[in-house]
């Protein structure tokens, strides 16, 4: 029979280190659907240890999901492993993911601890976290600089613990692909208690070469890939959830196992994904990119009308691409559109904030000819947004005249009391910027600003991504509308919003 190959995937907690990535509760709950409704085996949803919010994020996924396993990452601290098993208290299916550096830089620099020190708080998290359930995971973080002879013994007596499953994670994306399958088979074959635990990887994109890394370990008896949607996380990323699973489904004559993801839900989860952080996909991203399935050589195109395989290995539908366009209008019922959201898998806490939604998709049905998933999918993450926003953009006027200065009047509402203002800047978006900061006064700063169609056509929507740097923070703002200015107002109050009221959040790895 086929081995499984366990998915484990962590956009909600190394996905969301990245710089301006920070998600809210709400947005976790509907990514954690959107992989559940992949079949994804293991969420891991947060570090609880981290802040309030994220442990109230962790619960609220835990609550929430009924297929995955939930799962919740902790310090080798019995503080930070109590939190966790907090949080998953209502899980159906919960995991504790505990960890502790095992390099020599991290050890000698970080923790400033011996390595007798090291084993036995390992040790220790691990009986700590046996408390709380029978499904824990252990990571010796920086495995791949780490001293083999080390690590044999760390994980042999974590095992003994208790820990189920060892994840060896290439924290830096240091390792080379030969280099890592050979350190995954050597722990394999030397570790004596080995067959009682199953191996995962957790490989980082540094060098890209994450998904190449985590392969290679598959064919060195690695069992468990942790991945994210879109290769999300800290610094380069991690590796890609969709060409993991794409890449050993679409070569079973060489891999000796698979997943069970439903991988027809690929492309929704990277459109989601992408709209809640604001990290738009690159064209020529595999698998889920614009230009994934795209034929622009006339000598491709004439072979793939001929016989697709001649240039597609794999078939666009099988990972979501596709008709996608709504059949409703302006004149569709509640019910029909309640049944496409429930496709799309996008739910909602309150028939308040679906009927809210339906209003605005029969304002957007006004101004477009055609609606598309993605302008759904666009409409859920603004009706989030505006159900949490102490900063609401009541209305603006701009006016943009060849050889005059552009100028912008805008109205927000604070908290219920509507407050105006107006201002001259270079163009329409920065004159409604700076009228923008004239009344609110952030003191942040612009990091970036990116424009992106949701669909095709001069009546697309345009998705604005806003980043704003404010006193070691960094924080994302989205907006859309069909309207660019407007969507550019809605995204910087939404980074407005997030900094006035998101919680610290402490790094895991500090």
């Amino acid at each position: 029979m086929q081995e499984h190959l366990i998915i484990f995937d962590t956009t909600l907690r190394d996905g969301e280190q990245s710089p301006g990535a920070s998600m809210t509760k709400e947005e976790k709950v509907r990514i954690a659907w959107q992989l559940e409704r992949m079949r994804v085996d293991v969420i891991e949803a947060g570090f609880p240890a981290a802040s309030n919010g994220d442990f109230e994020a962790v619960k609220a996924v835990a609550d929430s999901v009924k297929e995955s396993t939930v799962c919740a990452l902790a310090r080798a601290i019995e503080v930070d492993i109590q939190r966790a098993g907090e949080a998953l208290k209502c899980a159906k299916s919960s995991r504790i993911h505990t960890f502790i550096a095992t390099s020599p830089i991290h050890m000698q620099n970080k923790l400033r601890m011996a390595p007798e020190q090291v084993i036995e708080q390992a040790v220790k998290a691990v009986k700590w976290a046996r408390r709380y359930t029978d499904n824990v995971e252990f990571s010796p973080e920086d495995a791949g600089r780490s001293e083999v002879d080390f690590l044999c013994r760390i994980l042999e007596l974590v095992i003994d613990a208790g820990a189920t499953t060892l994840n060896i994670p290439d924290t830096v994306g240091y390792t080379m692909p030969d280099q890592f399958g050979k350190l995954i088979n050597q722990l394999r074959e030397r570790i004596p208690n080995s067959d009682k635990a199953i191996f995962s990887v957790h490989c980082h994109n540094d060098l890209g070469l994450a998904v190449a890394n985590s392969l290679t370990a598959v064919m060195n008896g690695a069992r468990q890939i942790e991945c994210t949607i879109n290769g999300l996380g800290e610094r380069a990323g991690n590796a890609s959830l969709e060409e993991i699973v794409m890449a050993v489904r679409t070569r079973q004559d060489y891999f000796p196992c698979d997943t069970r993801i439903d991988a027809t839900h690929i492309v929704s989860a990277s459109k989601l994904v992408s709209s809640i952080t604001g990290f738009p996909v690159q064209p020529n991203k595999a698998i889920v990119g614009a230009n994934a399935f795209a034929h622009e050589s006339g000598i491709h195109q004439d072979g793939v009308l001929k016989h697709r395989e001649t240039y597609e290995i794999m078939r666009a539908e099988d990972v979501g691409w596709g008709e996608n366009k709504l059949l409703l209008g302006k004149h569709s019922g509640r019910n029909a559109f309640r049944t496409r959201l429930t496709e799309l898998g996008i739910e909602f806490e309150s028939e308040e904030m679906l009927n809210s939604m339906f209003a605005r998709f029969k304002e957007l049905a006004d101004k477009k000819h055609e609606i598309f998933d993605e302008d759904l999918q666009a409409l859920a993450s603004d009706e989030v947004i505006v159900s949490h926003e102490c900063f609401r953009l009541v209305s603006l006027i701009v006016h943009s005249e060849t050889g005059e200065v552009p100028y912008a009047r805008i109205v927000i509402s604070e908290n219920g009391n509507e407050i105006h203002a107006e201002a001259r800047g270079s163009g329409p978006v920065d004159a409604t910027f700076r009228a923008i900061e004239s009344l609110l006064n952030s003191e942040s700063q612009l990091q970036l600003y990116s424009v992106n169609n949701i669909t095709s056509g001069t009546d697309a929507q345009g998705e604005v991504t806003v980043r704003l740097y404010k006193s070691d923070r960094i924080v994302n703002g989205q907006g859309a509308d069909t309207d660019i200015v407007v969507a550019s107002a809605k995204a910087y109050l939404n980074a407005l919003n997030k900094l006035c009221h998101k919680l610290e959040r402490a790094h895991p790895q500090v």
